[in-house]
């Protein structure tokens, strides 16, 4: 403390300062404007700046718990994001085997009725088969039966003479007569 009461007795050693003067030892004078400075600032600083800390304390109080809020948001919208995502994927996979039985069953249907269309062709072929086979085999019945009445009448006509075809007639004739009274 000597040395502080020094630095202000010293001001009567400067000649040119008289009784009264500035004390230029930097090392002496510091601490002691330093010290009243400090004392000022925490002596009328001290409301100002615990209304700042309270006031900044406030505030990261205030965002904690704004932030805290918007988490519990943010994770209730996740929560119902994914129960959502959880719900429309379930409805998804019913939709996509309802419409792969659907599929299936359409496909089933198509090779049934493919089926049922083919085995019409066939028949309807086979029809057509028979009925040409039919057509073709009574055209060579006619044409070998006009062959056959030809070359009968042919023969006939040259061996047969008037009254041998007068008799021919007169009894197939006779035959049609009983054949007529039978069924009468």
């Amino acid at each position: 403390m000597k040395n502080v009461t020094d630095s202000f007795v010293s001001l009567g050693h400067w000649p040119s300062a008289g009784s009264w003067g500035f004390n230029t030892d930097i090392l002496a004078t510091n601490p002691i404007n330093l010290s009243v400075v400090l004392g000022v600032l925490i002596y009328f600083g001290k409301g100002v700046l615990n209304d700042l800390l309270d006031n900044r304390k406030q505030r990261i109080l205030s965002t904690i718990q704004n932030s805290e809020e918007l988490r519990r948001g943010a994770i209730e919208q996740l929560e119902r994001a994914r129960a959502l995502l959880r719900k429309v994927e379930i409805e998804a996979d019913e939709y996509r085997m309802n419409g792969y039985s659907e599929i299936e069953r359409e496909k089933v249907n198509l090779i049934n009725a493919a089926c049922d269309s083919l085995e019409r062709l066939e028949n309807y072929k086979n029809e057509t088969l028979h009925f040409e086979q039919q057509r073709a085999i009574n055209q060579v019945r006619q044409r070998i039966f006009q062959q056959a009445l030809q070359g009968a009448l042919g023969t006939l006509n040259s061996c047969l003479n008037s009254e041998l075809h007068f008799r021919t007639i007169s009894a197939n004739i006779g035959i049609l007569r009983a054949m007529e009274e039978i069924t009468d």
